[in-house]
């Protein structure tokens, strides 16, 4: 069950199908794989979690924060196993990381520190930025946590933060609209579910007003927005693939550990920098894991 860029996610399952064939599960052999797309709808996510409850499926993986949520809300015995999900015990999703204790366990997005890089990265590749707009789900814990690392990083980097809480498309342009007004602003998109439904909106924004903005996802950058930082996606695939196996050969959600990444991979869009007149430093070129011409 997934949300977010569907091309990504497409890739993502390719990578979590290959590890269970390598683990002995063959899809149509041995284990029926059902896929959802919920594409960031909260409805659909809902729908689905329901559906593939009613299945009966034995173990469930969802990718993200909207599908795990609207699973925990359809069962509370189907284990699940997640991934790329922020600070699933501040949502009450688990009781701690070693020990999740209910129905689900599964691997974090990313732990609250990265946001710290985020701030930094934007005032490398724009020195001249020195108002931050931070985009968050105010809804989320997950949006005030982001956004407090930041908030807290920024003065010694020697940019104000504001926050911007995404709602709706228009609320959205109309704040970005009036922050682009004043001169050296910058964005930081924080990872939730509304940062996904609206990626497309929040990337040409960005261009329009000319705004340098740092993302927490790889396929921001590759759809034309200027730098990411964030975890090796597939990394999660591979290891929620691992934990479905275990579960299946009889291991419980309970007594599987969540884990956080261990690799974090810099993009950056090299014609969007052009775009913007950003001179890309060489300390940063070194540093990509991608680069985007």
């Amino acid at each position: 069950m997934a949300a977010a860029s569907e091309t990504d996610q497409q890739a993502g399952l390719a990578v979590f199908k290959e590890i269970l064939h390598q683990l002995g599960w063959i899809d149509g052999r041995n284990v029926r794989v059902e896929v959802r797309w919920a594409g960031g709808d909260p409805a659909s996510a809902r729908k689905d979690a329901e559906e593939l409850v009613a299945l009966p499926a034995d173990v469930i993986m969802a990718n993200g924060q909207l599908g795990l949520e609207a699973l925990l809300r359809a069962t509370r015995s189907v284990p699940i196993v997640f991934n790329n999900t922020i600070d699933p015990v501040g949502s009450g999703f688990i009781d701690s990381l070693a020990r999740p204790g209910g129905n689900a366990t599964g691997f974090v997005l990313f732990e609250y520190a990265l946001a710290g890089k985020w701030v930094e990265l934007l005032k490398q590749i724009a020195p001249t930025v020195s108002r931050v707009a931070v985009l968050r789900d105010v809804v989320l814990p997950a949006g005030t946590g982001q956004f407090a690392v930041i908030q807290s990083a920024a003065p010694s980097i020697g940019v104000d933060v504001s926050a911007m809480n995404m709602r709706d498309a228009a609320q959205i342009e109309q704040d970005i609209t009036r922050f682009a007004s004043s001169p050296n602003g910058g964005l930081i998109l924080t990872g939730s579910p509304l940062a996904v439904f609206h990626q497309n909106l929040v990337v040409a924004l960005a261009a329009r007003h000319k705004l340098p903005a740092v993302y927490y996802r790889r396929y921001f950058v590759t759809s034309g927005g200027l730098i990411s930082y964030g975890p090796d996606i597939e990394e999660q695939y591979r290891g929620a693939a691992r934990y479905v196996d275990r579960i299946l050969k009889g291991e419980k959600p309970a007594d599987l550990p969540v884990q956080a990444p261990t690799k974090y991979e810099l993009v950056i869009n090299l014609k969007t920098a052009k775009a913007l007149g950003l001179s890309v430093p060489q300390a940063l070129l070194s540093r990509a894991d991608d680069l985007i011409e």
